[in-house]
């Protein structure tokens, strides 16, 4: 078994924030097939560039994704190729939750 070292820790720290929020976990999912711009994600995921531009800030101060200026759009794709297979096996993760658990009151997990 490989010992987990901090920078392990606060890289999954960093993932399980992203996927925290729908719109940005959405957004990791999309950007699996290839960069993207913000405003064709923003279109395609049905929110604002507002909080598609709040969105992509967050996940590039996780250092999960990158962008590249691109003449006046700017081009965002996910950090490490490593990253596309990684959300593949999470999608693949069976789950059962207990119904109210998490319900929109607020989550007991804590």
């Amino acid at each position: 078994m490989t010992t987990a070292t901090l920078t392990h820790t606060a890289a999954l720290a960093r993932m399980g924030h992203a996927l925290s929020d729908a719109t940005r976990a959405r957004i990791l999912l999309a950007l699996r097939d290839g960069p993207a711009y913000p405003s064709d994600l923003a279109e395609a995921l049905g929110v604002s560039r507002q909080v598609m531009s709040n969105q992509l800030a967050c996940l590039r101060g996780c250092g999960l994704v990158d962008a590249t200026p691109e003449g006046r759009r700017t081009a965002y794709r996910l950090a490490d190729e490593h990253l596309a297979p990684a959300l593949a096996e999470l999608l693949r993760v069976a789950l059962v939750v207990e119904p109210d658990c998490c319900a929109d009151s607020g989550c007991r997990c804590a």
